[in-house]
């Protein structure tokens, strides 16, 4: 199922959630622009596990953990990053404000990557991606309009079936198959295999929804469904 939209309108312009997708977009095209040299700079860029946990080595790897919230491997990759952010992102900005908006962003990514990296501390494979601070925007989401109704697009053979799903629905099955997977791959030498970072997924979905009650304007009313 592919999500397509919302039926929360925003009240505030989302200038920080339209930044921050701009930005990856931006940086996207600066990866593709790279060519050969693209491999290089997702190795000095990205997220590596392993050397997080040697910082005595790498004193300036930390870096890293804000940087790679920025790249992205594929056309796939960040349309589904930003799609998501997109939908969900303008509405937990218009409930927590601008700034504590990008603020509440980055700390998820940074949960999310330190999540990661304590489930995978000897993978050297660099990791990037914004998925684990968009997961604690749909953390944010999923408490503060689990009545929402989304609209997803379910391909049926040559065309696209459009449902509306609650949104509490919607996000809570996509945390339950991040955490499945994420238990699956316990054992799993992923630093060998590669592939998806689950516990990024899992570890920004929390943060968010521990940050977001904190950090939401409390002038800022509910909204009601009927």
């Amino acid at each position: 199922m592919i999500p397509l939209a919302d039926d929360i309108p925003s009240r505030r312009f989302p200038i920080v959630t339209y930044f921050i997708i701009a930005l990856n977009v931006l940086v996207f095209f600066f990866e593709l622009a790279l060519g050969p040299h693209l491999d290089k700079f997702i190795a000095v860029f990205g997220l590596v596990p392993w050397r997080i946990m040697h910082l005595g080595r790498y004193p300036l790897v930390f870096i890293t953990v804000f940087t790679s919230m920025f790249l992205h491997a594929g056309w796939v990759h960040i349309f589904g990053n930003m799609l998501y952010l997109w939908i969900f992102g303008d509405n937990v900005e218009d409930a927590i404000g601008h700034f504590r908006f990008l603020l509440f962003y980055l700390i998820c990514g940074l949960t999310a990557a330190a999540a990661q990296v304590l489930a995978n501390p000897i993978s050297r494979i660099p990791m990037v991606g914004a998925s684990g601070a968009v997961a604690g925007v749909l953390g944010a989401y999923f408490l503060f309009y689990p009545r929402a109704r989304v609209l997803m697009a379910i391909p049926i053979f040559f065309y696209f079936e459009i449902i509306a799903v609650p949104a509490l629905l919607v996000l809570g099955s996509w945390f339950l198959v991040q955490l499945l997977n994420g238990l699956a791959t316990i054992t799993a030498t992923t630093a060998i295999t590669g592939g998806v970072a689950w516990w990024a997924h899992i570890g920004g979905f929390v943060a968010g929804m521990i940050l977001g009650p904190l950090l939401r304007e409390r002038e800022n009313p509910p909204y009601f469904y009927v």
